[in-house]
């Protein structure tokens, strides 16, 4: 990232209050919150709905259940047809879509700030009033099982980590695929979604973000006439489940057709939990950045450009999450080098860091880089609905993003140092490699239209 995009503020201080700008917050009689950020820049708004109920609150033998009713919550109400939903929001002059992940699903759409009050209408529909028609679920759910081969059957990449993971976690249920396994899918019934969504799908388990030229006072009133009226649930209790320590390094081989082999190595990390008093979430993401990103960082510059012992490498870690944590560090060898060489080459750097540290240098740019792309996110109306939602999604509060934010710019040298020397620990270490089987001279399966 250039300097000047490093000081955007500097040029339009009044980007900073509108971006800086609290959000307001209120909960309606039925459970429901309801968050407004007010940014006046363009007449549009983003209206997102949160529900907090993901993967991870399946149970074993109906895996990507959550999903699923991702898919078939666009399959109509008494009052709104079959794929009408789509067609409102584009004749409304907006685009939506929606997501699921382990901790929670959520559906948004883009529109003129006018039509913001007909889009929370559709919403609340479908929060109450769901079709879950068996004859559609027989259709759509041959779409996600086809979803499933193309993403993950038919990718090696994707293949090997969905079993690698499956290996990280022995007893929390991030060790099962979001999308599910293919046998979950191929048993799984109508019935199946519509006890999924009776017991989560209530105003009290969901929370509305809308963000852009809007008056929170309005969108409040609009909230409480369109959700006011939905009745809230007691919902089951949910046992949180502990992931055993792992006391051993663990390997998986996955053999699949692909051109060339590729590594995953996955150590146990820790989650952010109390924004203000936690320090190692922070100085891990410090350390990603330096060893991936941008593109002077470690990785390319050592591994890809310098000793070419490395195709491509990087490193993933998401301090956010309502379970446990992996750090990964991945990569594919450059022809002629070997997996095990590559291996070799992705602890050195590790290693370096801990024996000699990260100079006060390197530290200030990667953390200067760092920021503004979590800064540079609030030009986005939808950035910044995403960032309040995922936020909440965790556990935490929208109010802690600033205290986030801060506390990523307090990291010292020192504090990266000490997480490289006690996280990156054989005992909790799972490999994945990836060999690679001839291809059978078979073209690709062509990529299927889909919701994500």
């Amino acid at each position: 990232m250039t300097l000047r995009h490093l000081i955007p503020f500097l040029l339009a201080p009044w980007l900073l209050g509108t971006a800086l700008a609290n959000p307001y917050e209120t909960t309606l009689d039925n459970g429901l919150r309801v968050i407004v950020k007010e940014d006046r820049r363009a007449p549009t708004a983003v209206h997102m709905v949160w529900y907090r109920i993901g993967s991870m609150d399946e149970v074993d033998g109906q895996s990507g259940v959550a999903h699923a009713l991702e898919h078939m919550m666009f399959k109509g109400t008494p009052s709104v047809g079959p794929g009408e939903f789509n067609r409102l929001v584009a004749a409304a002059g907006g685009r939506d879509n929606a997501f699921t992940s382990r901790d929670y699903t959520a559906y948004f759409q883009q529109i003129p700030k006018e039509k913001l009050g007909e889009m929370m209408q559709l919403e609340a529909d479908r929060m109450r009033h769901l079709n879950v028609d068996p004859k559609e679920f027989e259709q759509e759910i041959k779409v996600i099982m086809e979803e499933r081969r193309m993403r993950t059957d038919d990718d090696p990449d994707a293949k090997l980590f969905e079993q690698m993971n499956a290996a990280a976690f022995l007893a929390h249920p991030y060790r099962r695929p979001i999308i599910g396994w293919m046998d979950d899918l191929q048993n799984m019934t109508a019935a199946n979604l519509k006890a999924w969504y009776d017991t989560w799908y209530v105003p009290n388990n969901a929370y509305v973000v809308v963000t852009g030229d809007v008056d929170h006072k309005a969108v409040f009133e609009l909230a409480r006439q369109h959700y006011g009226a939905l009745e809230a649930r007691p919902l089951p209790a949910r046992r949180g489940i502990v992931e055993p320590r792992q006391e051993g390094a663990r390997r998986i081989t996955v053999k699949a057709p692909a051109e060339l082999p590729s590594l995953i190595l996955a150590y146990k990390a820790p989650i952010l939990r109390d924004p203000k008093q936690d320090r190692d979430p922070y100085a891990l993401e410090i350390l990603t950045a330096i060893l991936n990103g941008h593109d002077a960082a470690r990785f390319n510059k050592k591994l890809v450009r310098e000793d070419k012992v490395a195709l491509s490498a990087g490193v993933g870690y998401d301090s956010t999450a309502r379970g446990p944590g992996l750090i990964f560090l991945y990569g594919t060898p450059s022809e002629g080098r070997s997996v095990a060489e590559l291996e070799a080459a992705l602890r050195a750097e590790i290693d370096r860091i801990r024996r000699e540290g990260v100079s006060e240098a390197e530290l200030k740019r990667t953390r200067a880089q760092l920021i503004a792309g979590q800064v540079y996110k609030l030009d986005s109306m939808f950035g910044q609905a995403m960032e309040i939602g995922q936020t909440e999604a965790v556990g935490l509060s929208w109010k802690d993003v600033e205290t986030m934010r801060e506390r990523l710019q307090q990291v010292s040298a020192a504090d990266v140092q000490a997480v490289a020397k006690k996280y990156f620990d054989d005992d909790g270490l799972t490999v994945g490699i990836l060999d690679p089987q001839a291809l059978d001279g078979k073209p690709r399966r062509p990529a299927v239209a889909t919701r994500h």
